[in-house]
């Protein structure tokens, strides 16, 4: 619930603003919920009933014990499973966490830096480039310009050129450094990891 207060009224004014929210679990139509006039239904093992009343349906379901779960509400006329609606929504929830635990997400990281960076700093980021590398994530490299520096976009494709060489065994750059071009007041390269043959 959220409350929001507007400035100037007496705070009895208060409103109240109250927002649904929609589960995947909510769309689901189960037992008295069906509204549909005839449903085809399917037992547990898959095998069809046929097409019937929902409280003809119910009854059937109620007698083994089972939920009347609609299962395609788009079909005509709509389908409707009997079975543990309990357990199927389990099974839902975990196979949806399985495939989650499965996908493999890249991330860009990004790491800045500035014409003028001295050997420090530049083996500093660089070596934090060859990490982010290494766990497989794909590296922005960008260069940041200020002022006059904006006159000299050569000094950021050569610091840009000393990153992509120093990487260059674990990575490949998706542009020519010699070719980037400003944007703005940054140019910037995307550095993807090579995944190495065993």
């Amino acid at each position: 619930m959220e409350r929001f207060h507007f400035p100037g009224r007496p705070q009895e004014e208060d409103t109240v603003i109250v927002k649904p929210i929609k589960r995947e679990e909510d769309r689901v139509r189960i037992n008295e919920q069906i509204r549909a006039r005839q449903i085809r239904v399917v037992d547990e093992e898959g095998k069809q009933l046929g097409i019937m009343d929902p409280r003809d349906a119910l009854r059937e379901a109620e007698a083994r014990e089972l939920d009347l779960v609609e299962v395609a509400p788009n079909a005509n006329p709509p389908v409707c499973r009997i079975m543990d609606y309990g357990k199927y929504r389990y099974e839902q929830k975990r196979r949806a966490r399985d495939s989650r635990k499965h996908q493999h997400t890249v991330s860009v990281k990004e790491i800045k830096f500035r014409p003028k960076i001295d050997k420090h700093d530049f083996d500093f980021k660089t070596n934090h480039v060859r990490e982010f590398l290494g766990e497989g994530s794909k590296v922005r490299i960008t260069i940041m310009f200020r002022g006059r520096e904006m006159a000299h976009p050569e000094f950021g494709r050569e610091i840009l050129q000393r990153v992509v060489e120093a990487t260059k065994d674990i990575s490949t750059a998706d542009m020519n450094p010699e070719t980037v071009r400003l944007e703005g007041r940054n140019m910037s390269v995307v550095l993807h990891p090579v995944h190495k043959q065993p």
